[in-house]
Order: structure tokens, then sequence, then C-alpha cells
């Protein structure tokens, strides 16, 4: 047998994903004090160096190591466990010690700790097989108990959710998806009775992500509440009772999922499940958005991981990849493809971390009623289109690589794979374009938000930051006069348009954020590279409200394919 000398290609690589990362270097040079970025910079190192290298590699070598449900012991009692691979376990163990829920309630920085822990997770996150879903659950969890929960349940529940002792320290589920309702919560058939115990509950929830939480946060409807979301009451519930067995919780299966396959997500039953209410016996729809915010704000800083990762091993590829004489690298249309996508990556991690900064400034009380109007409509309006964004850059990373992009054993499909589920986590993009609707009318949100944005464009002052600038500013007043003629425009042609409205109000911040960005590291690091980001994403468009309105008839024919009634 003769030794095959042919050709391979080697695989891309990691550096430190912190010291790597110049975008994260500058910006936090940028907003956090110089004795702020001075004591976090050590942690963000090291967990650069974590993500790049121990933690990476476990979850590439247990990638195939899904969880598994065991139902019964050997002597046919229910048990209910689902054991998860070496890699989640190790990701358990550094968010723990690092502080990665902890470090927002520990206030080390004021408002500043929230930026400090995002950037952490925005390391974490696609080296930890979305061990982040966990993460951003309990980390919701938390801030619903501390702002709305009981002193007794406070005190004896939020010490283990925010601990740093992997041996002391809980994760928190958060149950709200049904059979009937999906997004529409309102639905929930779950439930709540008063016993001599407590209140139990008895329902089915569909889609339980991370059900090896310790315990987690629900909606149930107490016997005699009337329908709808104001019914509804937010209840904390143990997973299992204090000698471990399951606490009335019933795993039905584990979900066969497209992507976030090392997530343990499960059909549970709940058949008397002792529960506590947290705030109340109703509106527990309004009490879960506090929990639903920061979940909102990880997926918003995750999706822009996801970004930033794919571009990380495509520059990799590209430095080593020779293809018709050349290295990639070398390839002008490669490297203008490639320059699109760092631009999107861009855009994409400012989006969030403003919305991660406008979080901290609440948490601080240095938000005022209309920082919390705009608040309000930044949640959903970072959500939706920075998940929308990590989804088209994962496409784009799997193409950079060719054939190796579509090969599962590269673990490059996983970026597209687990980059799928951000825009529907949480709300899906037409659910929270919506929402954006609602803060503008309940909330006269839209004002200070495209106010703070043309204060950002305004920022521009080097000639090649004027065009992006302009863009921004017209855009943003198109969105202004398109939202003032709701009224003349119709309900349906202004229900049909919310998508291309919340996309242009996202994509117009994110433009000024950029311009913003780059006029600084002009002016204090002589950086041009977001100079170029800035423009290439104006180039690409932001506007998408000029269209004229749709046909309602027409674009129900086309929707559903229907055939026109006869004359």
């Amino acid at each position: 047998m003769t030794e095959d000398t042919g050709f391979f290609q080697d695989p891309p690589r990691l550096a430190n994903q912190y010291r790597d990362d110049p975008l994260l270097q500058s910006h936090l040079r940028r907003v956090l004090p110089p004795e702020v970025h001075a004591a976090v910079e050590s942690s963000l190192d090291r967990m650069g160096g974590l993500a790049a290298g121990r933690l990476h590699e476990l979850a590439t070598a247990c990638r195939g190591a899904e969880p598994e449900h065991l139902a019964f012991d050997a002597w046919g009692r229910r048990v209910d466990q689902v054991t998860v691979n070496e890699a989640w376990r190790e990701c358990a163990r550094v968010a723990a010690e690092e502080g990665l829920v902890a470090i927002p309630y520990e206030r080390s920085h004021g408002r500043f700790s929230r930026i400090h822990q995002f950037a952490l997770v925005y390391l974490f996150d696609r080296s930890s097989q979305v061990y982040t879903c966990p993460l951003a659950m309990t980390d919701g969890c938390a801030r619903t108990l501390e702002v709305l929960a009981s002193k007794a349940l406070r005190e004896r529940v939020l010490p283990r959710l925010v601990s740093r002792d992997v041996q002391r320290v809980w994760t928190s589920g958060q149950w709200m998806t049904e059979r009937v309702g999906g997004s529409d919560v309102g639905l929930c058939e779950t439930v709540a009775r008063r016993t001599a115990e407590g209140w139990r509950l008895w329902g089915t929830k569909w889609f339980t992500s991370a059900v090896t939480s310790e315990v987690a946060l629900t909606l149930a409807r107490p016997e005699g509440n009337g329908p709808g979301g104001k019914g509804l009451a937010l209840f904390f519930v143990p997973v299992r009772d204090e000698a471990g067995h399951p606490n009335g919780v019933r795993v039905l299966r584990l979900k066969e999922k497209l992507g976030t396959r090392n997530l343990p997500t499960a059909e549970l039953a709940l058949e008397g499940t002792l529960a506590e209410p947290v705030a109340g016996l109703a509106d527990g729809v309004r009490d879960m958005g506090t929990m639903l915010n920061l979940t909102r704000t990880w997926n918003a800083v995750c999706s822009a991981a996801h970004v930033r990762r794919g571009l990380a091993l495509a520059r990799d590829y590209a430095r080593q990849r020779v293809a018709f004489g050349a290295t990639l690298a070398e390839k002008p249309l490669h490297l203008d493809t490639l320059a699109d996508l760092a631009a999107v990556q861009e855009a994409s991690f400012l989006l969030a971390f403003h919305l991660v900064e406008q979080i901290g400034r609440e948490e601080a009380g240095e938000l005022d009623d209309t920082g919390q109007a705009a608040l309000r409509l930044l949640t959903p309006l970072v959500k939706l289109a920075t998940a929308r964004q990590a989804v088209a850059g994962a496409s784009e990373t799997l193409e950079a690589f060719g054939g190796a992009g579509y090969v599962e054993d590269t673990n490059l499909p996983v970026l597209l794979r687990d980059a799928q589920v951000l825009p529907i986590w949480e709300g899906t993009t037409n659910v929270l374009a919506l929402e954006v609707y609602r803060a503008i009318h309940r909330a006269d949100a839209l004002r200070p938000v495209l106010a703070d944005l043309e204060a950002r464009a305004a920022a521009a002052r080097d000639e090649r930051l004027l065009e992006p600038a302009r863009v921004a500013r017209d855009a943003a007043r198109r969105a202004a006069e398109w939202w003032a003629a709701a009224g003349a425009r119709g309900a349906w042609a202004h229900e049909a348009a919310a998508r291309r409205f919340a996309m242009t109000l996202g994509r117009t911040l994110a433009l000024a954020l950029l311009v913003q960005h780059a006029q600084w590291g002009l002016d204090y690091e002589q950086d041009v590279r977001s100079v170029e980001a800035a423009r290439r994403f104006a180039r690409a468009g932001v506007d998408f409200l000029a269209a004229p309105d749709p046909d309602p008839e027409a674009t129900a024919r086309l929707a559903l394919g229907e055939e026109p009634a006869s004359p």
C-alpha cells in the first residue's frame, strides 16, 4: 500500500477571540471609563482564550453527543433524568465561575456591569453549544424576581441564580409555549388550582428549552380567572422536590430540532406541579415582560456573536485556501464579499450593544420617562434586526467555504442551523414588528428613538462619512413621515408594512451607530475600518418603505396561491 501524499486542506483556526476582535476592543475603549475598562479586560482576555481553545474544542468534539432522556430507573420509578455531554457541563462551570449571570447583580461597575457581562457572553456564545439559552432565561428570571417577587421568594431563590459557586448555582427555564398558543400566550391552557399544599398546575408545555434547569417561570390561569393574558398569572416552579424527585413534571419527549441540538428541549406535562405565584394572580403576560426584555437582549447579542464567529473562521480560511493560483485573501471578489459580511457584523454588534447600554442605564435608574419609552421600542427592534442578519450572515459564511461549508463534520453547518432559531425564539420577526407598533402607540416611543438616531448620525465630520450619515437621516425622516400618514393609509396597509417599517428603523439605527463609531475611531484611533463598514452598510440599503402600499386582494391571491374570481 502506498501512502497518499495528495493535498489536504487545513481547517480554519481561531485566535483568542477577544484579542482578534478589533471592533469589540474599540467599542469598549469608547464606552467604558478607563478604570472600568482596566478592571474587566483580564476577564475578557481569559474568555477569549477559552472561546478559541478548550470550549471550542470540546464543542466540536461533542457535536454529535445530543441529550438523552431516561424516563424510568431500573426499578420502574419515574425519574425523568436528562443527561448532557461533557462540553455542556464544562460550559456550565465556566459560566458560573466567570459570572455570566452574576455580574449585573453584583453591580461592581454600576451601569457598565451589563456591558461587561454581555461582552463576555458575546465571546462565550458560539463555543458554548448554546448554553447561553439557559443563562438568558436565568438572567431573566433573576431580574423578574428582583423587581416583582415577595421578599421571601426573592431571598430564597435569587442568591442561587446569581451564584458563582458551581455546586450552588441554579439555572432557570422559561415555560411559555403551549400547543394552542405559540406566540399568542394568552391562549395558555395550563390551569392553576389552590390546594391545601399550595398552588398546583395542570397542563402541557409544548416547547421548553434547557429542561435540565432546577427552576422555571411559567404561565398558568388560576381557576375562575377570565380569558386572555390578563387572566394568566406568573408562577415560580421548582422542577424537583427536596428529595430530588420530579415535582409533578413529566418529560413527554425531547424535541428533535433543526439546530441547537445539544440544548435539551422538551415537551412537558404538568401534573399537579407545586408552584408559587410571583406577583399576584393576574396580568402574568405583563409580568413576564421583565424576563422577555432580557432574553431578547441575549438573543440580539448572540445573533451578533453568530456573525462574528462565521467571519473569524472565513477570514482564517481565506488566508490559507489556495484556488486558481492564489489565496482567497488575494482575490478581489472574495475580499469584497467578506467586507460586506464584516459590515453586517459591525452593524449587528453596535445595534446589540446599544440595547445593552440602555438596559444598564435603566437598571441603574438613569433613564427618564422618555428613555424608558425608547427602550420599550428598542428591545423588539434590535432583536428582530440582529436575528435576521445572523441567518443571512451564517449562510454567507458557509458559502465562503464552498463544499466544506456543507459537510457536517467540518462543524460549519451548525452555524446556520443554530442561527435559524434566533428569529423564532422570543418572538418571530412579525410578532416583534407588531410590538414595535404597540410601543409607538402606547409610549410615544418613535420620537425619542429618531431624535437619538439623528444625533448619532450628526457625529459625522469626515467627508467619507457624510454620505452614510445622509442616508441614515433621510431614512429616519421617511420613517417619521410614513408613520404620520398611518391614518390615511388604512389599517390593512399599515399592518401589512409592519415588518418593512421595523426593518427600516433597525437598519437605519444600525447605520447611525456605525457612523458615530467610525468617526470616533478616526478621531481617537486613526482607524478607517469602520468607515468602510458604514459606507458598505449604507450602500446595501436601509430604507424598505419606498415601495408603494400593496393591494390587499392581489396580496392575498399571491400569498395563498388563489385563482382570481370568475368574472
